[in-house]
């Protein structure tokens, strides 16, 4: 039990079995894509993100956080329609700028968390429409209404989702 930490970075940076590194990823994506076919509606929902955002946040680590979206960013474009980087960058980004933001914030405050996800859900669609937009030149619409409510349900599954997996990390004392 460490006494004194020098950063944030040590006093909150939470341990889980290794299972969960590998499982959670493979299932979010699996979910993601099952269901996306069958389900309409569930496209307002990004699995992987969530995935991604709760790793960075939890260990806030930016450059593991950011190799972890970068994996399963690219792991998403293989099974979407999408050109190969365009989820690899954009996770990677986000997975950077949420292990960045849980050194200095307190993330195990549910509205926080809620706060953070819409923020980055939003940021993910900026650097999808960017992307698209701009380097590779395709047309992306962009639907204001469309990606409030987006943001909004990806906070709320966020925060029921987080504390699922939250029961999972291991307990030091």
């Amino acid at each position: 039990m460490v006494l004194m930490a020098s950063s944030r970075r040590e006093v909150g940076a939470k341990s889980f079995p290794l299972v969960i590194y590998v499982v959670v990823p493979l299932l979010a994506l699996g979910l993601q894509s099952l269901l996306s076919l069958h389900l309409s509606r569930f496209d307002l929902i990004d699995l992987p993100l969530l995935v991604t955002i709760y790793y960075g946040i939890t260990q806030r680590e930016p450059v593991s956080a950011t190799l972890v979206g970068t994996v399963i960013g690219i792991a998403q474009d293989a099974l979407t329609h999408h050109a190969l980087g365009i989820f690899g960058i954009s996770k990677a980004v986000i997975g950077y700028m949420a292990a960045s933001l849980g050194v200095r914030v307190d993330t195990e405050n549910h509205g926080t968390r809620l706060l953070l996800t819409f923020g980055f859900t939003l940021a993910q669609t900026a650097i999808l429409w960017l992307l698209q937009r701009h380097m590779l030149g395709q047309q992306f619409a962009w639907h204001w209404f469309h990606e409030m409510v987006r943001a909004v349900a990806n906070a709320v599954v966020a925060v029921i989702l987080f504390a699922i997996l939250d029961l999972t990390r291991r307990r030091d004392y």
